[in-house]
């Protein structure tokens, strides 16, 4: 019988999903404090269940530099799959109880993911009537902030590819955009249209003409992607956006025939705090469906810690 009760002991490995979530908060706020006021933990306790899981898988999960915590060579390929096992208890967890969803869901998007998200949303919002969205509109640095500080419940948000963090729904090429028959990209300086200052797209932008030594002065800047739309339309100005979502009456431009730099791939991706409610679940299944580009959900790992 003593030999049966060791077998047994060692055959069970079962993860503490409450770990799981804690070590998923820290990862994604970057600091234990953070994590505490996410989880509505002291410090202290956030601290413990992060060592408690360490025990339990015998690595260390975060390593200390300077003022910040990062993934531990453990902790990065640990925090993919942490996310599925979450997603995967959450889901799992709606399908068996069968509750029909309820309540409010504050959706967090960038201006120019605006109109390629309501597919996902008709969707979501002819499947559960009785959830009340909110579209929270804003820059990416300000939807990511907005995902950890829990003013909203799910959030797209774009980084720069080799930068991204959270889920990855696609990539997509950040192109340069005119006015048909404009003749702005051969101006001095380069006039620009700009949709926000603290937009994603501004400092990629703007440090590869700094590379190139091309002079540039804004045209316009306003969080009113139309109102910048418009400029480009009247031939005052170019500007940039991901290659699906440039309105069918402009034009793009190629850096092989126009001199301006070649830019980066930008990365779409869904962002979910730490604690997920069922209806931003949901909701974030809506997403993966509408707008992935692949037949499967694709995950990266987080790249940086803030």
């Amino acid at each position: 019988m003593q030999s049966i009760t060791r077998h047994n002991a060692s055959m069970s490995r079962n993860l503490d999903l409450d770990l799981i979530r804690t070590f998923v908060a820290v990862a994604d706020s970057g600091s234990m404090t953070a994590a505490a006021n996410l989880l509505h933990m002291t410090q202290g306790a956030v601290s413990q269940q992060v060592k408690r899981l360490e025990d339990v898988l015998d690595c260390l999960l975060f390593v200390r530099k300077a003022r910040k915590l990062e993934l531990s060579r453990h902790g990065e390929p640990f925090l993919v799959k942490a996310r599925q096992l979450l997603q995967l208890n959450d889901e799992i967890w709606a399908d068996m109880t069968g509750r029909s969803l309820r309540g409010s869901l504050r959706v967090g998007v960038p201006y120019d993911l605006v109109t390629p998200l309501a597919p996902a949303m008709k969707t979501f919002a002819d499947a559960h009537p009785q959830v009340e969205i909110s579209l929270v509109c804003a820059v990416s640095p300000e939807l990511s902030e907005a995902v950890h500080s829990g003013r909203v419940d799910v959030s797209l948000v774009e980084y720069v590819a080799s930068e991204a963090e959270g889920e990855l729904v696609r990539t997509e090429p950040l192109v340069w955009v005119k006015g048909r028959g404009s003749d702005a990209w051969q101006k001095r300086p380069l006039p620009l249209s700009m949709v926000d200052e603290r937009c994603a797209f501004r400092p990629v932008v703007l440090g590869a003409l700094a590379d190139e030594g091309i002079a540039w002065r804004t045209v316009f800047e306003s969080g009113n992607i139309e109102a910048t739309a418009a400029t480009v339309r009247a031939g005052l100005a170019i500007t940039t956006w991901l290659a699906s979502t440039v309105p069918a009456d402009l034009e793009t431009l190629t850096p092989e025939a126009t001199g301006l730099p070649a830019l980066p791939a930008f990365a779409i991706c869904l962002r979910l705090p730490a604690t997920v409610q069922p209806a931003a679940q949901e909701f974030a299944r809506h997403v993966r469906e509408s707008m992935s580009n692949d037949a499967g959900t694709r995950r990266v790992q987080l790249a940086n810690i803030a």
